[in-house]
């Protein structure tokens, strides 16, 4: 009989349904980590402070004028029914440095690596002045919007990627078609 864990041997109706609901949970998770790896790529894993978290005073968030623009889109999407999250933000260097060896690892070059992040020398990410949104929805919607909330999508390899407009400009510049030339 298991009672290490405090469960009978044979869990009530509720208890299977709960395990049942878990393990639909833990597949639909693991299907939707395949298909965006079919994209070429992961959305970065380390999780950045929630933009209500950073402020102008951290030296490590946000730029401040991003967050607010990002919290502009993100009550926006909300009152049309979409869901927008900051899935990343700001990265230390060795953050960064990380996701450069594990994208090496995961694509088999430094090459192909180039195509999904930079080093930490030249990240925006480090810099604090980009964002990684999702799901994938919120990361549609933003790019359809970008130019009204001054959020451009970067590179056309990564829907979820986000950096400011320029001051003064009207329009989001050209996307890159990866992060290859920022090598």
């Amino acid at each position: 009989m298991t009672r290490s864990l405090g469960l009978r041997a044979a869990p009530d109706r509720r208890r299977r349904t709960r395990w049942a609901a878990l393990a639909l949970a833990g597949t639909l998770a693991a299907g939707a980590a395949l298909v965006v790896q079919d994209l070429g790529g992961a959305f970065p894993t380390d999780p950045a402070p929630p933009p209500s978290a950073m402020s102008a005073t951290t030296p490590t968030g946000l730029d401040p004028e991003l967050e607010r623009r990002f919290g502009d889109a993100q009550g926006a999407a909300a009152a049309d029914g979409v869901t927008l999250t900051l899935t990343s933000g700001w990265r230390s260097a060795a953050q960064q440095q990380a996701l450069v060896d594990d994208a090496i690892e995961r694509h088999g070059s430094l090459e192909e690596a180039r195509r999904w992040v930079l080093p930490p020398e030249s990240s925006a990410h480090v810099q604090g002045t980009a964002i990684d949104v999702g799901p994938t929805e919120g990361a549609l919607w933003l790019g359809e919007r970008e130019v009204e909330f001054g959020l451009c999508r970067t590179y056309a390899n990564e829907l979820w990627h986000f950096e400011p407009l320029a001051d003064g400009a009207d329009r989001c510049p050209d996307q890159l078609l990866d992060s290859s030339g920022g090598w």
